[in-house]
């Protein structure tokens, strides 16, 4: 893939994307937004892949839409004109096609392409998080950063409903009482109230995180890839389910693992007390 905004590399059963538009802060453009769901959907098809890790190039992880906020202080662009660098969206026209229809394909298939990967995702927030990059980071599986890594919902201040799945998606990872706070406020939760609330799964030294980024995402990608992309389906249909639906979807899709060499070498090296060698067969 010829990506522009991206830097995309696979080492080891490990895609990293890192968005790259560090003088920005890595905010979304169209180009990006449609490199990244590139990304996704390669990762989804490449079956060396096993675990794909996000982060940005410079201080942030990923600053939103890129308004051109530059541009308005220095009186060279109007706040009231059509602003965002990039970021060309008809809503009107989305709004009064099919009901129901998603305002953004591109946004979507990012969004909705993460979560229903087979394989997990891991946000490493190297910095500022906020708007479309928080909603980013909290549409990955899991979430490390560090000192520096701070977030927002930065819809609120821009007096925009989210964007980007944030009002479903927040709920889920820190609970109603605090998601509503965080978005009804817009405040800016820094690294360590963020590990604190669960947001981060992990905090570690901001020297370490990329080194600590890739230790974890080797322990995923060391695991069972068809057991995991098992796990994680009825993690999030789990979400839309009652028990009842969800012991029956649970006993057709282990049945499935039962019959896999995988499984047939997990009890093996568990006898003969080594690390499992997992093929995805």
């Amino acid at each position: 893939m010829d990506l522009k905004s991206i830097i995309y590399r696979k080492e080891e059963g490990i895609a990293i994307a890192t968005l790259n538009r560090p003088d920005r802060m890595n905010a979304l453009n169209n180009q990006m937004m449609v490199e990244l769901g590139m990304v996704v959907s390669d990762v989804g098809s490449d079956k060396e892949v096993r675990v794909l890790v996000i982060t940005g190039a410079g201080r942030g992880f990923c600053a939103g839409g890129d308004f051109s906020y530059s541009e308005i202080r220095r009186g060279e662009v109007d706040a009231d004109a059509s602003h965002r660098v990039g970021l060309e969206m008809d809503f009107t026209a989305e709004m009064e096609s099919v009901p129901g229809k998603v305002l953004d394909d591109n946004l979507s298939r990012i969004i909705v392409g993460i979560q229903r990967l087979s394989k997990p995702v891991i946000a490493s927030v190297n910095g500022a998080a906020v708007g479309f990059g928080f909603d980013l980071a909290l549409t990955c599986d899991m979430r490390i950063g560090s000192e520096k890594s701070r977030f927002r919902v930065q819809f609120t201040k821009l007096a925009l409903s989210t964007g980007a799945g944030g009002t479903w998606l927040l709920p889920r990872v820190v609970g109603l009482p605090k998601a509503c706070e965080l978005i009804y406020t817009g405040d800016m939760i820094e690294g360590e109230e963020a590990a604190k609330i669960g947001l981060l799964n992990h905090m570690v030294p901001s020297e370490s995180l990329e080194a600590e980024t890739i230790k974890l995402a080797r322990k995923v990608a060391d695991g069972p890839p068809i057991a995991t992309g098992f796990n994680k389906l009825q993690i999030y249909k789990g979400l839309q389910m009652d028990l009842e639906m969800a012991l029956l979807v649970n006993g057709l899709l282990e049945g499935r693992c039962l019959m896999t060499g995988d499984h047939v070498e997990g009890i093996r090296a568990f006898a003969e007390k080594r690390n499992p060698v997992f093929k995805g067969e």
